[in-house]
């Protein structure tokens, strides 16, 4: 079967590419991954390239089969696991590398923000072909020069006994240190990048919603499902819907806001202060419900295993869901 090659560059705000992607008959196919169905971009991404185009979260396909992946993450996961796994990865919200799986995160293989009208078709498959030997051809030389340099590196070492000790102590020692040290600048990373950001996105919204009013109904809104275990248990089910609770999961910004409104109530003195254990678990139900997917790609499962695994944990949720908050709310008493 014959394809065509898209072009595809960053969005408004958005990071990497462009990326070009040319499908062949080993990799065929662009899954969307974005707990809605089909993205647009993913079906112009099949439309225009003839890659067939599939919903990872109702019919997964293996990594190996996969040219492209179009994603819908706010946060670090499926922006950095894609790219791990060598796939060409476009997330339609724009994202700067951050996270643990930040260095997987390349240009030549990530691009963020991208919208329909960022993918252009092009028919330049050999050229494509050409910066691909080009590329490998580069790599190659890459690794013969780096193996001629180690052969010549080998050859001026010292082959005193004590020189050998000494060596092998600094190797040791520098590796010691650069590995606390790398954990030191991951952590910082990972603070000023998106824990820091998120506690300020947060802080703004919840201020916007109380300068506006909206807190206000907000709050009388949910101030009868969370004054009662009968009420959270209803919200912790609304948050568990199968329907809902990948749409919800993504950044955990609704957790969020309503944490906070539910916690500005326990202070309040409207909300009994023994709810708040409970409270969490309900306004929690829907986390990870977006990565489940991604998750059993990790553990390498088989797409049938994604397939059934997918809908059943979903449906789960609205059992443990609600057992989740009356457990807290037995625990609870002990806040009494």
């Amino acid at each position: 079967m014959s394809y065509r090659s898209v072009k595809i560059s960053k969005g408004n705000h958005g990071w990497g590419g462009p990326l070009t992607i040319t499908p062949t008959n080993e990799k065929s196919y662009v899954i969307s991954v974005t707990g809605g169905g089909i993205d647009p971009v993913a079906q112009k991404i099949a439309d225009l390239t003839g890659a067939e185009v599939v919903d990872s979260f109702a019919n997964p396909v293996p990594k190996e089969k996969t040219i492209a992946a179009v994603i819908n993450c706010g946060g670090t996961a499926r922006s950095g696991v894609y790219p791990k796994m060598g796939i060409l990865t476009i997330n339609t919200v724009a994202i700067t590398p951050a996270g643990p799986l930040s260095k997987f995160i390349k240009e030549d293989i990530f691009v963020s923000g991208v919208t329909v009208d960022d993918i252009d078709g092009t028919e330049k498959v050999e050229d494509s072909k050409e910066s691909l030997e080009g590329s490998v051809s580069s790599e190659e030389q890459q690794v013969n020069d780096t193996v001629v340099a180690d052969t010549q590196s080998s050859n001026r070492q010292e082959e005193g006994r004590l020189l050998r000790l000494i060596d092998a102590v600094g190797k040791v020692a520098g590796e010691f240190v650069n590995t606390f040290y790398q954990a030191g600048r991951d952590t910082i990373d990972t603070l000023i990048k998106n824990v820091l950001p998120f506690m300020a996105f947060v802080a703004t919204l919840v201020g916007i919603i109380n300068y506006s009013g909206i807190g206000k109904v907000l709050a009388n809104i949910l101030s009868p499902l969370a004054g009662n275990i009968v009420g959270l248990v209803i919200l912790s089910i609304i948050c568990a819907l199968p329907i809902l609770s990948p749409i919800l999961g993504p950044a955990g910004v609704i957790a969020a806001v309503v944490g906070t409104l539910i916690g500005q109530q326990i202070g309040t003195g409207i909300v009994p202060m023994y709810l708040a254990l409970p409270a969490l678990f309900a306004i929690d139900a829907q986390a990870g419900c977006d990565f489940i997917p991604v998750g059993l790609t990790l553990g390498e499962a088989e797409p049938d295993t994604i397939t059934s695994g997918t809908p059943a944990i979903l449906f789960s949720r609205l059992l443990t869901a609600p057992l989740a908050v009356l457990i807290a709310y037995g625990f609870s008493f002990l806040l009494r």
